[in-house]
This record gives C-alpha cells, sequence and structure tokens, in this order.
C-alpha cells in the first residue's frame, strides 16, 4: 500500500487545450525537451529543414502543421511522471478533446498573448469548468508583439469568468522581455539572446530583487516600472487561495514563449508542485479512490494504425485505481468477460515500449482486437462496476461515402468500420442501399478531410464523398414503444431515414423547421439529440 501511495503522488496527468495556432503542440515539445524526453525539440513553424512535432505523428499532421488526433506523452521530470495529452486545436475535433479532457486530472491553457481568448479555447474552458478540473494557464508568444499582461488578466477574467492569479511577471514591453519575476520566490531570471531558434534549453540568470546588475542589464526605467507592477499586483491582485485553484475558480497563469523556451522551465516546475495527483471517479458502486488496492480503468480513446506495417488497433486506458501488472487477468465489463492485458505500451507520441507495470494516473496503450469501445470499463475481477458514460456529440454535418472501386469493397468496410469505433466519425445505413456506400455524420468538415486520407494511406482505398443537405440528426422512439419505420413515421420523406450501427432509427433533416414539422403530424413520436442511452455532451 505504501508503495501504491508513493507512485500515486508522483504522478501528474494533464491535457494541454488551446484554440488552433496558440502553440500548444509546441509547448508539448518544450515540456519534453525539459523533461529529457527529447533533445532537439521539432518546431512546428520552422525552417525548410524542419522537423517535425513529436506528438504530431500521423503524416497528415505533418503536412499541416496541426494536430488532429490526440496524442499521449510520459516522461519524468523532477521525481514525477507526467502523462501529458495532446489534443487537437482544431474545432471540428472537439469530440476527441471532450474525451481526453475525461482522463486528465488539470488542464494547461495555452493563450496566444496577441490574440487573447478565443473561440475554441472558450468552449474548451467550458467543458474544464463542468468538470471544476484546476486550470492552469500559460500566456504564449510573448517573444512577438502582443496585449499587455495586465489586458490579458482582464480578459480572462470577463470572458472566462475566472480570476487569475500571476506566478510570474514578464520583464520589458511588447515583444521585448528580458526575463520574467517570479512571484513565490520573488526573484528576477533573466534570459541569454536565443540562437538556436527554440530547439535547446534557453540559458539564464537568477538574481535578488535588490541585485543593481537587474539595472545594468535592463535599464532603470524598466526596473521601476517592474517594481510597480509588483505593487500594483500585490496590492490590488487576487489573493492566493489553494481551495479556489483546486475547484477550477482561480487560475495560476504564468508568461513565456514556448518557441523560444521563455519562462517555461519556471512554469513546468511551479505546474508540478501545485497540480493535483490522481484523482477519484465516479462509478456504480460509488466513488473510486486511486489508492483502493483493487485495479480500474477505464477506455478513453481508440486508435487504429499507430503502426501502418501492421495495422495495428490500440486501446488507450486511464487507469483509476490501483496497480496494474502486465499478463494480469481483468473483468471488462462491456464484454462482459475476462480478459488478459498482454502487452501493455507506454508511449512517447509514436514511440512506444512494452512496460510491465503502471499506477493511477498513467495512460496505457492496450491491444485491442476489436473488443474495446470508446467509455468501456475494465476493473478487479472481484469487484464489478462501471464508471460514468462518456458524454457524445450530436453530427452536424453528413455525407453518402462510398468506395470509388467496388473492388476494394472488403478494405472500405474495414476501414470506415474501424475509424467509426475510434470514434472519429460516426456511421449510418440506409435500410435498402446495402455496404455500398454509408452515410457519415461528424461534427465538422476537416473530419471528412481525415477521413479521406485516413482510408487512403491506411486502407488503400479511394473514396467519394457526396455532401448530403441535412445539418440535424434525431434518434427516433415511439412513447407506446411501437417499432419506427419510415412507412410508421408521417413526414418521413422530409428528411433521409437511417439507422445507427446498433439497427436504432435516426431521421436526419435540413434545418429545426422540419423537426418541428415532423413532431407535430406525429404523436408520441420521442425525438433525442444523441443514442437514448447515452448523454449528450
Amino acid at each position: 500500500m505504501e508503495q501504491l501511495h508513493n507512485e500515486i503522488k508522483k504522478r501528474r496527468t494533464f491535457a494541454i487545450i488551446s484554440h488552433p495556432d496558440a502553440g500548444k503542440t509546441t509547448l508539448t515539445e518544450k515540456l519534453l525537451l525539459y523533461g529529457g524526453a527529447i533533445h532537439l525539440a521539432g518546431s512546428i513553424k520552422s525552417r525548410k529543414a524542419q522537423r517535425h512535432a513529436v506528438s504530431d505523428w500521423m503524416e497528415i499532421e505533418k503536412q499541416r502543421g496541426i494536430s488532429v488526433t490526440s496524442s499521449v506523452l510520459q516522461f519524468d521530470y523532477a521525481d514525477c511522471r507526467i502523462n501529458i495529452l495532446d489534443t487537437p486545436g482544431h474545432q471540428d475535433f472537439s469530440e476527441d478533446t471532450y474525451r481526453t479532457l475525461m482522463a486528465v486530472d488539470s488542464a494547461v491553457m495555452v493563450i496566444d498573448a496577441a490574440k487573447g481568448i478565443e473561440a475554441q479555447t472558450k468552449k474548451l474552458f467550458k467543458v474544464c469548468k463542468q468538470r471544476n478540473i484546476p486550470i492552469f494557464t500559460f500566456v504564449n508568444k510573448l517573444d512577438r508583439f502582443g496585449k499587455a499582461p495586465l489586458d490579458l488578466m482582464a480578459e480572462i477574467e470577463s470572458v472566462l469568468g475566472i480570476r487569475a492569479y500571476p506566478m510570474n511577471w514578464p520583464i520589458g514591453i511588447d515583444g521585448q522581455y528580458h526575463g520574467v519575476y517570479d512571484r513565490r520566490k520573488k526573484h528576477v531570471e533573466l534570459f541569454s539572446a536565443d540562437d538556436s531558434h527554440g530547439q535547446k534549453e534557453r540559458e539564464s540568470a537568477i538574481y535578488s530583487m535588490d541585485d543593481k546588475e537587474i539595472i545594468n542589464r535592463i535599464g532603470e526605467n524598466e526596473y521601476q516600472t517592474l517594481l510597480g507592477d509588483i505593487d500594483l499586483l500585490d496590492e490590488a491582485g487576487e489573493e492566493w487561495n489553494d481551495e479556489k485553484v483546486f475547484h477550477g475558480e482561480l487560475t495560476p497563469m504564468f508568461f513565456g514563449s514556448a518557441m523560444t523556451n521563455f519562462g517555461v522551465r519556471n512554469f513546468l516546475e511551479e505546474y508540478l508542485r501545485l497540480a493535483p495527483a490522481p484523482q477519484p471517479h465516479e462509478s456504480t458502486a460509488g466513488t473510486i479512490m486511486p489508492e483502493d488496492e483493487k485495479f480500474s480503468a477505464f477506455v478513453f480513446k481508440i486508435q487504429a494504425n499507430m503502426n501502418p506495417a501492421h495495422h495495428d488497433r490500440l486501446a488507450f486506458i486511464r487507469i483509476c485505481s490501483g496497480k496494474f501488472a502486465r499478463n494480469m487477468q481483468v473483468f471488462h465489463v462491456q464484454g462482459d468477460k475476462i480478459i488478459k492485458l498482454s502487452q501493455p505500451q507506454q508511449f512517447l507520441a509514436q514511440d512506444r515500449q512494452i512496460i510491465d507495470e503502471a499506477y493511477p494516473g498513467d495512460i496505457v496503450g492496450l491491444f485491442d482486437p476489436g473488443i474495446f469501445g470508446i467509455g468501456d470499463t475494465i476493473c478487479d475481477i472481484k469487484k464489478k462496476f462501471k464508471f460514468a458514460d462518456f458524454p457524445v456529440f450530436p453530427p452536424e454535418r453528413f455525407a453518402r461515402v462510398e468506395a470509388k472501386d467496388t473492388m476494394k469493397r472488403k478494405q472500405f468496410i474495414k476501414g470506415i468500420t474501424q475509424l467509426t469505433q475510434e470514434g472519429a466519425v460516426q456511421l449510418f445505413e440506409q435500410p435498402g442501399t446495402g455496404m455500398e456506400s454509408y452515410i457519415v455524420g461528424t461534427v465538422g468538415q476537416l473530419q471528412f478531410e481525415v477521413l479521406e486520407y485516413r482510408l487512403k494511406n491506411e486502407y488503400n482505398v479511394d473514396i467519394v464523398i457526396t455532401m448530403q443537405p441535412f445539418e440535424v440528426a434525431r434518434w427516433l422512439e415511439f412513447s407506446n414503444g411501437a417499432p419506427v419505420t419510415p412507412e410508421s413515421l408521417h413526414g418521413a420523406d422530409r428528411g433521409m431515414f437511417v439507422k445507427d450501427m446498433k439497427g436504432r432509427p435516426v431521421l436526419l433533416v435540413n434545418n429545426e423547421w422540419a423537426l418541428g414539422w415532423i413532431t407535430e403530424n406525429n404523436p408520441g413520436l420521442v425525438l433525442h439529440n444523441v443514442p437514448p442511452d447515452k448523454k449528450e455532451a
């Protein structure tokens, strides 16, 4: 038990969230650089001889310089085992991000110093807020012209409704920052010029506040400005409150530049000091504590073809309680059977290694022969229960998808089924059309491009995508339990009648007005935004 307690205390499991292009993946890279996991960081927007970000492992990500799938990165730093989940920034992949946020104990919100709070940041922040996840803010791109630090603080408070407590304070003005003042340690860290384009750790020097060398380096004016800023923060700023941070009501705020390694180490060390260790999870058997000796975990992500040569499929699990051991036997609740967990893996994005043990907070990849689904629970054979269901997103865009070459029908069905099981898209069948084509539903347009790309590259299938005019999907049932069929549904021809992969009737329509007409003309018809057994995100 003592070993279990010690291992739990070491764990920090967090997601990095932001609007696209705020520098989220770059910050992830730099944390790996400081953790010694990589020796040369690959900048996302670097020169021609570009190294790609470690966390962007799909070819499409390397080509576009964006993250389209959550990746898992693990490394050790200062006696902590860190599990970072780098999430897709693009709003079309918000469902993948949402599921990832179910598996973490805290979140790091990256904000572009010039752009401030952007649309996707607001959405992701809302999810964190619903779950009361502690949020740490990293104001990025301080090497460029941006908003004043005080204005960014005010924006966080007015737009997101959360109070901010600056942990450090930038020294200098607009894109010409020399270093940071550490409010807890009450010292100044001044950085040397960056001549490695952010690929190596940046050298710095630490000074006490009354050291005259500071004035020699930054000048009298900026020194006096710094003193004034510190007084203002101490007198008029928020007071530190552990409870408020823990409940997501106060965000520790850090200033820096991931691209030039400015303030990154300071952020990492303070984050590890303040962030929560693995937290309890709710289940049908009540609250499951990490210290419970009985093993439990849930599947939050499934990824096909991380190794294209083997067409493998991995289920990512978040360990919630007990000790995980290689080859252990556990109960798979949704499959209602005992399974053996062999070849468990830990990750540095695509690079992985077989592990023998893991603890609460750790993310482990399991080879999946097709038995796992997202949200599945695995637990000790002697203590069976189920973790709370994952909420799902209603699809908003629809297309008919078919293979160009009918001879490749088998690969097409296999590929599109696997990508559906990953949660990348939602799949529907139109009765009477056979398996030559499917109706695919997504949250956003970019998911169709990724679907086309992955079917081509991972399954060697070219597809034809025909966009459909529908924007709304509703799962249908009659309150008296009668079956819903196109014949029993008055006005079914106003939309498209399809079935989901569990055979449940769904109607796709153009707009809410058509939905209103169908509701009025079908007494006793009950409409659901998501499958009746699921909760809407």
